[in-house]
């Protein structure tokens, strides 16, 4: 395997590291400035005009879409060649919208261009990558131990009464993470079809507009005291949601499918941006240690501090080669081969960064933890990434389970 970048990754790697000097990182004041004057105008989930100078600059500069392999609608690179971009991305976190690269948006987008109709894709998908809309993903619910998907207990039930044709949506759902947006114009919905089929094909995934009468935003819910506005991750309740029966995606029980194809992609994603932010908190811990001192000596010439800026770019680079791996897997041999890889990195980078944030916020004493540094967020975005997409448990499960696979005894024949 060769995780050399290719020459067109190097080209466009220097290209969003140039844009994100020149526009994104003198933005990050104005981006929350503007927050808190929508917050005291009493318009806390207003789209932020600050991000969206941005995004026709990103887009006339040819760096939109880059994560879609598609190369019709997106930049055609693959998995290995758009992990870098997403980790210059990942320093600030709030950037990859700036060029249409963003959770939730893009893993949706995935899933209409794979399996979404000419009608879903003329409606939802054109928007999404004109960047005209937002999107939210309706997976995880209040009720029940959402880490086993087969748990979820949302309904979707057809109604073909009347001469109609309509799915009748039920259910409450949390996390919903862009669904706070006032541009948030579809969701992507996972419940059961029919709850006596195999355990896995009782899920499907339907389209639901947002504006469909039934739809309540309950709250948005916080981390740590964020509730990452203007997009939030709200709680949900769907009451006899009615949709047409050419919303539902792929057919009736391919829920769990769906979510394979969307998740892992988004895990290589949020990964490389991990490792973005890690990188960042490296970077700001070795400024403030040169910069203090305390007991005659800088911070940086504490052996401790050395210790831990030491183990922390051993701790970022062994995150970045493994998820390579597994982007170059995803690549070459599919999902399905890079299971346990995929696994992997969901496990390492998030602990890994929550990690380095830790020692960042340590050097920095009490102002670490304080909105004066960007480390309080940064390890929030680290913490939450724990459990989206799946816990870390389920994910070490599943590597334990593989990797007992390869010891178990070889059945004898009679």
């Amino acid at each position: 395997m060769d995780f050399s970048y290719s020459p067109r990754t190097q080209e466009l790697q220097g290209r969003v590291a140039a844009f994100m000097a020149e526009h994104v990182y003198p933005a990050e004041a104005a981006y929350f400035a503007e927050i808190e004057a929508n917050t005291r105008a009493g318009k806390r989930w207003t789209p932020l005009q600050t991000l969206e100078a941005l995004k026709p600059k990103a887009r006339a500069a040819g760096l939109w879409n880059l994560f879609l392999p598609d190369s019709e609608l997106g930049a055609g690179l693959s998995n290995q060649e758009y992990a870098p971009l997403a980790e210059v991305m990942g320093a600030v976190p709030w950037a990859s919208e700036v060029f249409n690269c963003s959770a939730p948006d893009t893993g949706n987008m995935e899933v209409l261009v794979r399996y979404g109709s000419p009608e879903h894709k003329r409606r939802w998908l054109e928007p999404l990558l004109a960047g005209e809309i937002r999107s939210a993903f309706a997976m995880t619910e209040p009720g029940v131990a959402s880490s086993d998907a087969t748990n979820i207990e949302a309904r979707i039930e057809r109604d073909t009464s009347g001469g109609r044709d309509d799915y009748v949506i039920n259910g409450r759902k949390w996390w919903t993470s862009g669904a706070g947006d006032p541009r948030c114009a579809v969701f992507i919905f996972m419940g059961k079809t029919d709850p006596t089929a195999p355990r896995h094909s009782q899920q499907s995934m339907i389209l639901v507009p947002r504006d469909a009468p039934g739809i309540e935003v309950l709250r948005p819910l916080t981390v740590f005291g964020y509730d990452d506005a203007p997009h939030g991750h709200m709680e949900v309740d769907f009451k006899d949601v009615r949709v047409p029966a050419s919303n539902i995606l792929l057919g009736e029980g391919r829920g769990f499918e769906i979510a394979q194809g969307r998740l892992g992609p988004g895990r290589i994603h949020h990964c490389m941006r991990l490792i973005g932010l890690a990188e960042r908190a490296l970077k700001l811990m070795c400024e403030r240690a040169t910069q203090r001192v305390a007991f005659g000596k800088t911070i940086a010439q504490q052996t401790v501090t050395q210790e831990r800026i030491a183990e922390a770019r051993c701790l970022i680079d062994q995150a970045r080669l493994l998820t390579l791996k597994a982007a170059w897997m995803m690549d070459v041999a599919g999902n399905k081969s890079a299971k346990a890889e995929i696994a992997m990195i969901k496990v390492v980078a998030p602990n890994m960064a929550c990690q380095v944030i830790d020692w960042a916020m340590q050097v920095h004493g009490g102002a670490g933890m304080s909105e004066d540094f960007p480390l309080a967020y940064f390890y929030t975005i680290s913490r939450t990434l724990r459990f989206a997409d799946g816990p870390d448990e389920v994910h070490r499960n599943a590597i334990a389970k593989l990797e007992l696979g390869k010891w178990a005894p070889v059945p004898t024949r009679a």
